[in-house]
Order: structure tokens, then C-alpha cells, then sequence
């Protein structure tokens, strides 16, 4: 009886070794290296797979979706209609003397009128958007650059769209003496800059509906 048990111990014991020199086998780096036969790509023959799917030699692609389409242009009927709707509220202007904002305030209004766009007073609760300039001018010598920034908001406060650039125009001879960049800046200026951004404006409207 105790032979039997010996004899069960060692077989036990012989199964152990044997199981331990199979860990060791999936644990040595050549057992997980793929064989020379895989069927993974290599980074090399990916990346020449990929070079010539992009020289166009590759097989061909599926394109998920329907064939791509293009915005078709509004007529000038809907541009019109579209333009008509806008109600434009216009909030004081930052930045600039009042002097350089009373041209640019009633150029814009000119504007607006001639694109078709209806302004909104300031206590008007059907205005669509309202419009908020910032602006800040610098002589430079004989010249005067205006830089101007207008965020576009919906009523309920939303920045959709921003128009910004800047006018550079000859300084008027207003015997500031450079103390002051707004005292250089002719009207003309600020109407150029009213015109420019009513024109963007529309143009924004155009081809956020399109």
C-alpha cells in the first residue's frame, strides 16, 4: 500500500515538471513570434499598401453615402427674401470717439437700407441679430490705421459669426499732434468700414442659408 502511494507521488511529481517546462515554452519570446507565414502585413507592406492606395493602383473603394453634392447658389430673389426677414440691432460701438462713431453709426444704417436689411431700435425685442463693433485706431506718420473687430449675436446673447479687418487711410490734419488717432480719422474712413461690414454681413446671411 505504501509502494502504491510512492509510486502515485511520483507520477504526480513527473506531471508538474512537465507541465512547468510547457509554461516555459509559451513564456520564451520565439513562441510569439508569428511564423514567416503569417498572413499579418508587415509595416513595410503596410506601407506600401497604403502608398499605393493613395497613387491611386490599390484595389478600389467602396464610398459610403450618396454622391457628393454642392450648395446650389441662392438667386438674387431668395438672397432678397432672406435679407428682407433680418431685423439688425446695432449696439454702441466700443472703442471709438464719439466723433469717428457718428459717421460710421449712420453710414451703417445707409447701408443696411440699400441691402434690404430692416435695423432694430435698441429696445426692439424682434431684432435677429445684433451686431457689436470694437474698434482702436494708430497713426503712423502721414497715416491712420482703423482695426475693427464685429461680433454678430443671436437675441438670446450667442455668438454666431465675427467680421473683423482694418482701414488704413492719410490722417487728417486736426492739430492733435498725434495725441489722439481718432482725431485723424477722416468720415470718410468710417463710412468705407460701415460699407464693408453691411456688405460682409449680407453676404455672411447668403451663405449661412445656402
Amino acid at each position: 500500500m505504501r509502494r502504491s502511494h510512492v509510486t502515485t507521488v511520483s507520477l504526480l511529481a513527473a506531471l508538474v515538471l512537465a507541465a512547468c517546462t510547457n509554461a516555459k515554452d509559451v513564456l520564451e519570446p520565439s513562441a510569439i513570434t508569428p511564423p514567416a507565414t503569417s498572413t499579418a502585413a508587415s509595416p513595410a507592406t503596410q506601407g506600401k499598401a497604403a502608398g499605393a492606395v493613395a497613387a491611386g493602383t490599390g484595389p478600389a473603394t467602396t464610398t459610403v453615402g450618396g454622391p457628393a453634392t454642392t450648395a446650389t447658389p441662392l438667386t438674387p430673389a431668395q438672397s432678397a427674401a432672406i435679407l428682407s426677414k433680418t431685423r439688425l440691432q446695432i449696439a454702441p460701438i466700443v472703442g471709438a470717439s464719439v466723433e469717428a462713431a457718428t459717421p460710421l453709426t449712420a453710414e451703417l444704417q445707409t447701408r443696411a437700407r440699400q441691402r434690404g436689411i430692416t435695423l432694430a431700435g435698441s429696445a426692439d425685442q424682434t431684432a435677429t441679430h445684433v451686431l457689436k463693433g470694437y474698434f482702436s485706431a494708430m497713426s503712423e506718420g502721414k497715416d491712420t490705421t482703423v482695426i475693427y473687430v464685429w461680433d454678430i449675436y443671436d437675441p438670446a446673447g450667442n455668438r454666431l459669426h465675427r467680421i473683423n479687418g482694418q482701414q488704413k487711410a492719410p490722417s487728417v490734419d486736426s492739430g492733435a499732434g498725434g495725441a489722439d488717432s481718432w482725431k485723424t480719422v477722416s468720415p470718410a474712413t468710417m463710412k468705407a468700414i460701415a460699407d464693408q461690414t453691411i456688405d460682409q454681413f449680407a453676404s455672411w446671411l447668403g451663405g449661412k442659408a445656402s
